[in-house]
């Protein structure tokens, strides 16, 4: 779970970009590709501890003897803490450097983990849950604006979307440690080691962000040009490309520069503001995260055995890693767009199947499920998580680090991440009460309604990104420099 598997995972990824591009533009250095791996291992992190809970929860409610009610909400504390995370990490990584504030993130999945693994009681658990899900929330803002900025153009969208592979590989990491762990570990203890194993991860990353610079794009928007010029030249390949990308922040910064305060919600911004809750709300209506959370539940409620259901989950993770490999190989080819159209038919054709299957157990056979219904939902699921994994979950982040100017990219990060971190504990909360009252069949139906009008959405509005310079972004999306009614047009510079 070290730096090595993540390391090997990029090489596979970066290879041939990196082999067959010698002499070229677009030669990705190596500190690129190690600035992005470190940056991605907050990725991990992220979809280690979203995954994690899903094994011990049940372990947590009879250790503890939880009401119903109660473990739902000490498993969403990771939830409102991630919340919490995506909504104020923006304003101190513009202010105070992405390599800072990934550190911040760095100590506080330390200190989840630790404290998780040792809590003498539910309030102490939902406590250091609570803090580990604040990292998971500052995580999913900046490791993919950190990544943006030190990526070429070129090589953007596979760079950001390491993010994305190893928030899948953390997931698959955290369901095959819960079913070893449940085998290997007797007695009511098993959970505290399923929730302590992301201490090792946790401080990998801590220990490798020395390694890696800070953008040069935060650098010279803070007005420290020598460092940015010099961190230019340690990650572009020929002197061409420093010129050429300094040159172009120094423009973006000048657009910007007669501003005291570049405000956020205004007319000139709607149109990006209104592009990252989109896509942000309908990466949850999917019913991903419902699906992650409570994985194992639903594979028992389809008829597997504990047992069973724990080693289905790890199939489930399983292809999400496969799946996402195959999206962030085609996402600089085919393009943002092009993926989330594949992805939105995926979700109809899978979401659409597991509501039939569904449907007839619960109806025609009178909520009689077997080992036939149990597969058939895996098989269900295994598509599910495939749409997901080829088409948001490889996008999302990355589009939403590339559509936002330099001077707004972090809270517009901060933003999209709230949304999606709102939307995932709405999903999660309501997705038990729904099967509740309704049944299975019904909850999928909603999410299949939900998808298409994601598909509706993609088609009729969303732009392509793939390419686009950052700083040429904001003249292709037709982004102005509005600063509302009472706002002045001009500033200092940094």
């Amino acid at each position: 779970m070290g730096a090595q598997p993540i390391a090997l995972c990029a090489e596979i990824l970066l290879f041939h970009d990196i082999s067959t591009a010698r002499g070229s533009r677009h030669l990705v250095k190596p500190i690129v590709v190690r600035s992005a791996i470190v940056a991605a291992t907050g990725g991990l992190l992220f979809g280690f501890d979203t995954a994690v809970i899903s094994g011990a929860e049940e372990q947590i409610q009879q250790v503890f003897a939880l009401s119903d009610a109660k473990l739902g909400f000490t498993v969403t504390t990771a939830l409102i803490g991630t919340i919490l995370g995506a909504l104020v990490t923006g304003r101190p990584a513009d202010r105070y450097g992405r390599k800072k504030a990934l550190y911040v993130i760095g100590v506080l999945f330390v200190l989840g983990a630790v404290g998780s693994a040792l809590a003498p009681n539910v309030e102490i658990l939902m406590l250091f849950r609570f803090i580990g899900g604040i990292g998971v929330g500052g995580a999913s803002v900046c490791a993919p604006i950190y990544t943006a900025e030190i990526a070429p153009a070129a090589n953007r969208g596979r760079l950001v979307g390491l993010v994305q592979f190893n928030i899948v590989l953390g997931i698959l990491i955290a369901y095959a440690s819960n079913a070893v762990i449940r085998a290997a570990v007797p007695g009511d203890n098993a959970w505290r080691w399923m929730l302590g194993v992301m201490i090792v991860p946790a401080l990998v990353f801590v220990l490798m962000l020395p390694t890696v610079p800070e953008t040069p794009r935060w650098l010279a928007a803070n007005g420290r040009w020598d460092d940015a010029t010099a961190t230019s030249k340690r990650l572009c390949a020929t002197q061409a490309d420093v010129d050429f990308q300094m040159r172009e922040i120094r423009e973006s910064l000048a657009a910007t520069a007669n501003m005291t305060k570049v405000p956020f919600f205004t007319r000139g911004h709607r149109k990006v503001i209104l592009l990252a809750v989109a896509i942000a709300v309908f990466n949850q209506l999917s019913g991903i995260n419902a699906v992650l959370y409570y994985a194992p539940r639903v594979m028992q409620e389809a008829g597997a055995s504990t047992n069973a259901a724990f080693l289905m989950s790890v199939g489930v993770g399983a292809m999400n890693l496969v799946a996402t490999m195959v999206g962030l190989s085609l996402i600089d080819r085919l393009g943002r767009r092009k993926l989330m159209i594949v992805g939105s038919i995926g979700y109809l054709m899978s979401l659409g199947f597991l509501a039939a299957v569904m449907f007839y157990y619960e109806n025609a056979r009178g909520g009689e499920f077997t080992s036939t219904s149990s597969i058939l939902v895996l098989i269900g699921l295994m598509g599910f998580i495939a749409a997901h994994a080829v088409g948001q979950g490889s996008v999302i982040w990355v589009f939403l680090s590339e559509i936002f100017p330099n001077r707004i990219r972090g809270q517009g990060q901060s933003l999209g991440s709230l949304t999606h971190w709102v939307f995932a504990a709405i999903t999660s909360f309501a997705f038990p009460p729904i099967i509740g009252a309704l049944g299975a069949g019904a909850a999928f139906s909603i999410f299949f309604l939900a998808m298409v009008g994601q598909l509706i959405w993609v088609l009729k509005v969303m732009p392509e990104t793939k390419g686009v310079p950052l700083e040429e972004m904001q003249a292709k999306l037709g982004v102005a420099l509005d600063h509302g009614p009472d706002q002045p047009t001009a500033v200092r510079a940094h």
